[in-house]
């Protein structure tokens, strides 16, 4: 059995961050990783000449984003991209009629006017929510709180529902009322036209990580930690464990004792969504040039409702469409050409039958990863936001969670990876390190 003073669970950016500030304070790290790459749920396919950033895309906000910071030291080249959050006015949108004609000026002006109104009223509405409230008990509260017609208030109704989907891969009668309390976007948001996975990259740069590791348990005490894995077993004085929310509830993880309250309560109100994504080139560009975005009222618009033009991204006519929620659980089984054709029909509809068949076609299946179970993690009801910090509860002076999930002001992203991989850090060391540490090398 090797030792070591700390052994981190997860390659990811959470993992590499801890693992990154505790060896530079002079632990003895081992980073255990199941996959055969760095990066977890940052993860950039470089097939032939193309780079698909197929995890993680955004930076939603690049003021004060420390990720901004960090992936500038990297010399990570970015692009200004700003409705990757499910915004509906902060750069041109074409939005269309459930007929599928495009709303004019006026028309699109007065359903953006809308939907900033409910959401005005929704900030009341949700701060006085009963504690097992969904995101749909909130929004239906505030549209009718407007006295809108049926029609008019349809329309905000399914932005509501596709709002929830998009951030959190969650049906809205799933998510919980404060599920979407952290939906703010600081600055302008970027991409990543050589990939995000470069970030991980740098972190784990002269880190011990060992691929191919797959931890199925922890054993925890008053003497340290010991790890179960594929391929032998661990101890250490501390773990580090940032494994996704999927993982730890899986059954395949497991805790010696069990995880003990606040984290086992946090834990059990958390759950991994069904989020994936749809990318689509083609050889020319059938749409506007002067939008970012394309999005469709109505029925027709159930699953796919959304588009974002990734053309200056990735250099060719590309789309980009998400399959969130009750959509990605239906598309499961099928097969890549069986999505796209999907799609397709939604666009033919808008644009006409001269929509060409794609050149290229990738679609996600974080649902079918053992090492995810889903994308990322959302507040099911009964939640609250204190979850999140509560799931990262130092425990016995020895065992600390981090990850995406954990992470207060800003879960589901890299940031609150980073950010979250930075505290456990600090409470393995018990004092404060800069968090700058991490690219100021």
């Amino acid at each position: 059995m090797e030792r070591f003073e700390v052994v981190v669970v997860g390659a990811g950016v959470a993992g590499l961050a801890a693992a990154r500030l505790l060896t530079d304070a002079g632990r003895r790290v081992v980073v255990l990783e199941a996959r055969e790459r760095v990066g977890g749920r940052v993860w950039t396919d470089r097939t032939g000449e193309r780079t698909t950033d197929l995890g993680a895309s955004w930076i939603h906000g690049i003021d004060d984003s420390v990720v901004a910071a960090a992936a500038e030291a990297f010399g990570m080249r970015m692009v200004e991209f700003t409705v990757g959050g499910y915004q509906p006015d902060s750069r041109p949108i074409a939005h269309y009629s459930p007929d599928g004609i495009r709303l004019g000026n006026a028309a699109a002006r007065a359903y953006v006017a809308d939907i900033h109104t409910v959401d005005a009223t929704l900030k009341g509405v949700i701060a006085a929510s009963a504690p097992d409230a969904s995101y749909r008990d909130v929004t239906e509260a505030a549209l009718a709180a407007q006295g809108w017609d049926a029609d008019r208030a349809q329309r905000v109704r399914e932005y509501l529902e596709h709002r929830s989907e998009e951030q959190y891969g969650a049906w809205i009668d799933d998510l919980a009322a404060h599920g979407l309390d952290d939906d703010t976007v600081a600055g302008d948001e970027v991409v990543f036209p050589d990939g995000y996975d470069r970030l991980p990259a740098h972190l784990a740069d002269g880190l011990d990580v060992r691929l191919g590791h797959v931890v199925t348990g922890v054993e925890w005490g008053a003497d340290g930690v010991a790890l179960t894995t594929d391929r032998g077993a661990f101890a250490a004085d501390a773990a580090v464990v940032t494994v996704p929310v999927g993982v730890l509830r899986s059954g395949g993880f497991t805790f010696e004792p069990a995880l003990p309250e606040p984290v086992a309560g946090a834990l059990s109100r958390l759950t991994m969504n069904a989020f994936e994504k749809v990318f689509l080139r083609f050889e020319t560009k059938f749409w506007d040039d002067d939008v970012y975005a394309i999005r469709q009222q109505g029925p027709e618009g159930a699953w796919w409702h959304s588009w974002y033009d990734l053309t200056a991204l990735h250099g060719a006519p590309t789309l980009l469409t998400f399959a969130a929620g009750p959509a990605a659980r239906a598309i499961r089984t099928w097969t890549d050409a069986e999505v796209a054709a999907s799609v397709l029909e939604q666009l033919r509809r808008l644009y006409g039958d001269g929509v060409a068949e794609p050149t290229h076609v990738d679609v996600t299946h974080w649902q079918d990863d053992p090492f995810s179970r889903g994308a990322y993690a959302y507040m099911t009801l009964g939640s609250t936001t204190a979850d999140h910090d509560d799931l990262a509860t130092p425990v016995g002076g020895v065992l600390h969670l981090a990850g995406e999930a954990t992470w207060t002001d800003d879960p589901a992203t890299v940031t609150a990876a980073l950010c979250s991989g930075h505290r456990a850090a600090e409470n393995v060391l018990g004092r404060a390190v800069p968090i700058a540490r991490l690219w100021e090398r």
